[in-house]
């Protein structure tokens, strides 16, 4: 009786939303002016609750969204890390007020987010965290470097977490600001990776300021707070979660996609961009690429055949084992919607999810290199070279495939490496024993430091 109810209200909201687009869509608007009213209308975040313009609507629900909203051919939800982690933290530990300030911007696409968690001598030891925050009256002082902070560049607004008292133990002297990325202090500067691409940044601030109003949570509670962060990275990268990579229009004032027409940049019905779409906006090819890498069962089975390798019984099997394990994370995401209709939860499924992804990255990784044969050693590190090796072998595709092979060793470290998400399955959901150590009740300060 409850799967019943619940598919009933899924394909009532999905009703409702078709509705709503049949009277609200307009792809002569400006991308701004959709996504302020695709945002307002609640349609941008349905998992978030009602207070904070979502719906409360499930995960997989909220998938269902997103396909109906591309299915439709309107231009999807400002996509990204302000609606993967921003959003939701600030909902959940932020005041009405910084909802209505911070939660707003992020839904109608106005300002668009990074993460400023990890620091070099600080990565699956978060908690090591030596960035410091200094009160100065109604601000903070913020002096530090973090690391791999994704879409730094194109970003108004970063996730902060910065020591604000060392004279206790380390998790409880962290503090979670919003901090404006655009300001005298911050410095971004891009990490080359051997993709050939920039997705990643280092930023160094030096006496930048927080105002005290975007401190998150309150003061020295930012590990509770960053816990919420990394859940909601966790199952949003993870099988079967969605994907923060978004669509081809980068949100916030700094992507250059707020004044284009809307319909420009959205999909057609059925599925595929409108012309020129990826590229008529700043970054796009990083965006498309972090799609295809999203949607990578989909692109290895065009490429399979598309090269006669789908005939190849290994090929079919590595295929069926990839789809096997997307269609695992998204019953995963069905069993939790339905633990929580019930009132309880599915412990440690976020952390599962994020191992899922990793695995599927890796055999994505093997299955595609296995399909492209010798193509596979081609690479190109820039549009041009990258143009060269599609027309030297003729398929559009294998680029993707030696990019995603790359890229394959990103997913098991970032969102906390395996080997961390295994210690929370192990030490949280089945109770084994710590490995002792003395950060919980030593200062920070006096705990020797990564160096």
């Amino acid at each position: 009786m409850t799967d019943t109810a619940n598919i009933d209200s899924t394909d009532q909201v999905i009703a409702e939303l078709g509705d709503w687009l049949s009277s609200n869509w307009d792809p002569d608007l400006t991308v701004g002016a959709w996504w302020e009213r695709l945002g307002l209308a609640c349609w941008s975040a349905p998992t978030l609750p009602a207070n904070a313009y979502g719906r409360g609507l499930s995960r997989n629900d909220a998938v269902r969204v997103a396909q109906e909203i591309d299915r439709f051919g309107a231009l999807g939800a400002p996509a990204g890390l302000g609606l993967l982690l921003a959003a939701p933290t600030i909902a959940t530990h932020g005041t009405q007020e910084q909802i209505d300030t911070f939660v707003r911007d992020i839904v109608t696409g106005q300002k668009s987010w990074c993460q400023l968690f990890s620091e070099p001598a600080a990565g699956s030891d978060l908690a090591g965290l030596q960035t410091r925050a200094i009160r100065d009256g109604d601000e903070w002082i913020v002096n530090g470097q973090k690391v791999w902070t994704s879409g730094g560049q194109h970003a108004n607004l970063g996730m902060l977490m910065a020591r604000t008292n060392p004279e206790v133990p380390k998790h409880q002297g962290i503090t979670y600001f919003a901090i404006e990325m655009i300001q005298p202090g911050v410095e971004i500067r891009p990490l080359k990776e051997m993709t050939g691409r920039a997705l990643f940044n280092e930023v160094f601030m030096t006496d930048a300021r927080v105002a005290n109003d975007a401190l998150i949570g309150g003061e020295n509670n930012g590990w509770a707070v960053a816990n919420t962060t990394l859940a909601n990275e966790r199952a949003g990268l993870g099988s079967g979660g969605g994907s923060g990579a978004g669509g081809a229009a980068l949100p916030g004032t700094v992507g250059g996609a707020l004044d284009g027409r809307a319909g420009d940049f959205a999909s057609v019905k059925g599925g595929k961009k409108s012309n020129g779409s990826a590229k008529s906006k700043k970054g796009g090819g990083d965006a498309a690429m972090v799609q295809a890498l999203a949607g990578g069962t989909k692109l290895l089975v065009d490429l399979a055949k598309s090269n006669g390798t789908a005939a190849d019984p290994k090929v079919r099997q590595g295929l069926a084992q990839l789809y096997t394990w997307g269609e695992l994370g998204r019953f995963n995401g069905l069993r939790l919607k339905a633990a929580k209709a019930s009132g309880s939860d599915i412990p440690g499924m976020p952390n599962i999810s994020k191992l899922s992804m990793s695995h599927i990255m890796r055999l994505s990784r093997d299955l595609g290199l296995q399909i492209s044969g010798a193509a596979g050693m081609l690479h190109g590190y820039n549009q041009k070279d990258r143009e060269a090796v599609a027309a030297a072998t003729g398929n559009p595709l294998v680029g993707f495939v030696t990019e995603m092979a790359m890229f394959a060793q990103a997913p098991s470290i970032y969102g906390g490496t395996d080997q961390v998400q295994r210690n929370i399955i192990g030490e949280r959901v089945l109770g084994l024993p710590k490995e002792p150590n003395n950060d919980r009740t030593t200062p920070f300060s006096e705990l020797p430091k990564n160096v």
